[in-house]
Order: structure tokens, then C-alpha cells, then sequence
């Protein structure tokens, strides 16, 4: 039974509800519009499911992992004026890569349990398709323009003390991941494909009717994610050339695609619970992040998990649920693994293989997609997380109100 607002303790942080974007393929469906408003949308969305007062709303916090184009000059702000909030709610845009949407979560809950907010919208929003090209500022007075980079995905500007294999591209460190611990092209496939079928089984059945809120286009309404592919077959992924190494594993296939997509959930103290007469969803048990080394960035979750696990008293055996972000499908495959977690349990509705990755939306979007399944699966405890380029990792233990 949910958890009414009188049963609520004034020390706990609770997940009030939230919405998503559909989430766009690059180029595709949400390319016409701007990370500001896909922003604007989900936080006042989120506010309106909540049923809470917006003039009581502490904080903004969002995660984005480009900011150099139009999500610049802090997109958190941005999204409060645009959605329509007083200008007195304050807001603020958080940067870690593609666990932001998370991190802007976790940060609520720390703002919360310091006793310094009582209701926050948090979340995340990018449009990898919108992110500019970026051009670097000449050195000296008219000198030619210098290095150019697409903003879209990996590393720019590298600085030049870092180690080569530092700096590799994420599909090249999930082929590390890959030869590390085993992965086969066969496994990695396999996995790709459970992802897509796991994916269509849950839009033709419904079960993310309840996150979406539609995106007007100029066309009509974006109601549906794009990436979901039912014709996809291992055969078809076999046939797919390997992308970042001669002899490797990982192709477009096994990874996750650029995409376009937002986020939001309010997150709200014992004490607005109860003054506002709110129905908690979940409680936020504890987070963790953890560092590896940035070319086996994809492992990220397992010591972020081991470590949020270790602060609940849980085990991998506690979880109902778990959603865990698929970068690439040897990259989740491994953490899967070395966590000894339940197959059955992960990504039942699919992950960001067939579902998309907009960097940093998709730790928020993960983690409302664990609340839905919680739900309709009458789980009690859930785990979402995941890896970060360069070289990190966070996790995320709700329990079930």
C-alpha cells in the first residue's frame, strides 16, 4: 500500500512523482527543439503531477552534459522561467557527463537532509542532436581560427598531460571493458537484442505511458520513444561492423545512440510530505559515486553500487529492480557480472541501447523508469546507476513507499 502522508518520517527524503520526454533519436523527432524548453517541459510537468504549490518549490536542479550551446548559462534557470515558475525559485545546472540527471537528484536529496530545501525539481535534459560545434579561441591577435570539435559526444580540447589511454573514446573503453572480463561479440549481441525486444514489449504494452509527456512539434505531437527497433534480430546485429577496433566487439548495434531527451522528479522532505498532503512513490535510501580508471570507465557502477549498498546494509540479493544505464551492451554486460545481479531483474523494460542516452537526462530518466517498475512489479527495493566518461560511476538505492 503507498505510504500516506501521516506515515511519513521528517528525517527521510521522499520521490514525489515526475515525467519524462519521449526521447528522440539524433536527428529525429525532437531535433526542432531546444534543450531549454525539453527542460522547461519536464519541470513543469513534474511540478503539475506533484500536485505541489510552484511558489514552494526551494530549488532547481538540473544535469546537462554539454552547455555549449543552447543549454548554456545555466539551463536549470532557464527552465524555471520558461516553464512558468516565479522568478523567485532559484535554480542550478550540474555537470557529470552522462550520470547528471542523477547526481542532480542526489544533490536534492543532500540540499533536503541538510535541512536547507524542503521540495526540489531535479533531473536532466540534452539534445545531443542540437549541441553545437565548438571552435577554439586564437592564441594570439588575428590569427587563424584554431581546432574545431562537434560537442555532441567524447572529448575536446584534451589537455595534453593526460595519458593516452586516458582519453580514449567511450566506444574504445568499452572494448577494453570487453577484453578485460570476456565479453564476447556474441554476448554483447545478445544483450543488444534483449534490450530492443525488452523495449517494444513495454511500449506495446503501455508501461511508459505513465513517465511521457508529450513533445509539441511542428508536425503534430512526439509521444513515443524512437530508438525501440522490433525488427532487430541477432542475425542483424551480426552483420554490423565493429566501429572503434579491428578484431573488436562493439558496434552501433551494442551502443547506446545519441539522442535527445528530459527529465524531472520532484523530491521533497518528511515534513512538505505531510504540510502538503503529498503520496510518496519512494524514499531515496542513500547514493554513492566512485572513481575507476578513466579507460575502464564502463565498470563505474560496481563500486559505486558496492559502496551505496555497504551504507544501506543491502545486498545485490535485495534488490527488486534494477536499472542500470547501457552505454554499451559489454560495458553492462560486465558490471552485470561482477555484481552478480539478476539478469531478470536488469532493464526489464529495456535500457539505452534501444531506448536512447541523452547524457544528462538519463540518470533521471532511469531512475523514474525504476519507480514504474517497483510499482507494477510490487517491488520494494531499487537500484539504478551508472558509468561516467572518464572514469566514474553513481549509484542510486530507492525503497518503495
Amino acid at each position: 500500500m503507498p505510504q500516506t502522508s501521516s506515515e511519513t518520517s521528517s528525517d527521510e527524503v521522499y520521490l514525489i512523482d515526475g515525467a519524462r520526454t519521449p526521447q528522440g533519436r539524433y536527428g529525429g523527432a525532437l531535433a526542432s527543439v531546444r534543450p531549454d524548453d525539453l527542460a522547461a517541459l519536464v519541470v513543469g510537468e513534474a511540478v503539475r503531477r506533484a500536485g505541489i504549490p510552484a511558489d514552494e518549490v526551494d530549488e532547481v536542479i538540473l544535469g546537462a552534459a554539454n552547455q555549449a550551446g543552447e543549454d548554456n548559462r545555466d539551463v536549470a534557470r532557464m527552465a524555471v522561467l520558461l516553464a512558468g515558475l516565479p522568478h523567485t525559485v532559484p535554480g542550478y545546472t550540474v555537470n557529470r557527463l552522462c550520470a547528471s540527471g542523477l547526481t542532480a537528484v542526489a544533490s536534492a536529496a543532500q540540499a533536503i537532509r541538510a535541512g536547507e530545501a524542503d521540495l526540489v525539481v531535479a533531473g536532466g535534459v540534452e539534445s545531443m542532436t542540437r549541441a553545437p560545434w565548438v571552435m577554439a579561441k586564437p592564441g594570439t591577435p588575428w590569427a587563424k581560427p584554431g581546432e574545431v570539435h562537434d560537442t555532441s559526444l567524447g572529448w575536446r580540447f584534451t589537455n595534453p598531460r593526460f595519458a593516452a589511454q586516458d582519453t580514449l573514446s567511450m566506444g574504445e573503453t568499452a572494448e577494453e571493458v570487453a577484453a578485460l572480463d570476456g565479453i564476447t561479440r556474441a554476448d554483447s549481441d545478445a544483450f543488444a537484442l534483449r534490450s530492443h525486444q525488452r523495449a517494444v514489449a513495454a511500449q506495446e504494452s503501455g508501461r511508459f505511458d505513465r513517465e511521457i509527456v508529450p513533445v509539441a512539434v511542428k508536425d503534430g505531437e512526439v509521444t513515443r520513444d524512437e530508438g525501440p527497433r522490433p525488427g532487430t534480430t541477432l542475425e542483424k546485429l551480426g552483420s554490423l561492423r565493429t566501429i572503434f577496433r579491428d578484431g573488436g566487439i562493439v558496434t552501433a548495434g551494442s551502443s547506446s545512440p545519441l539522442s535527445d531527451g528530459a527529465a524531472a522528479l520532484v523530491v521533497a522532505s518528511g515534513a512538505a510530505v505531510r504540510r502538503h498532503g503529498l503520496t510518496p512513490r519512494a524514499r531515496i535510501v542513500t547514493s554513492a559515486s566512485a572513481g575507476v580508471q578513466p579507460h575502464l570507465m564502463g565498470l563505474g557502477p560496481v563500486p559505486a553500487t558496492e559502496k551505496a549498498l555497504a551504507r544501506a546494509g543491502w545486498g545485490t540479493g535485495d534488490l527488486d529492480a534494477v536499472e542500470l544505464n547501457e552505454a554499451f551492451a559489454a560495458q553492462a554486460l560486465a558490471v552485470v557480472r561482477r555484481l552478480k545481479l539478476d539478469e531478470d531483474k536488469v532493464n526489464a523494460d529495456g535500457g539505452a541501447i534501444a531506448l536512447g542516452h541523452p547524457l544528462g537526462c538519463s540518470g533521471a530518466r532511469i531512475l523514474l523508469t525504476l519507480l514504474g517498475r517497483l510499482e507494477r512489479e510490487d517491488g520494494r527495493r531499487g537500484l539504478a546507476t551508472l558509468c561516467v566518461g572518464v572514469g566514474q560511476g553513481v549509484a542510486m538505492l530507492v525503497e518503495r513507499v
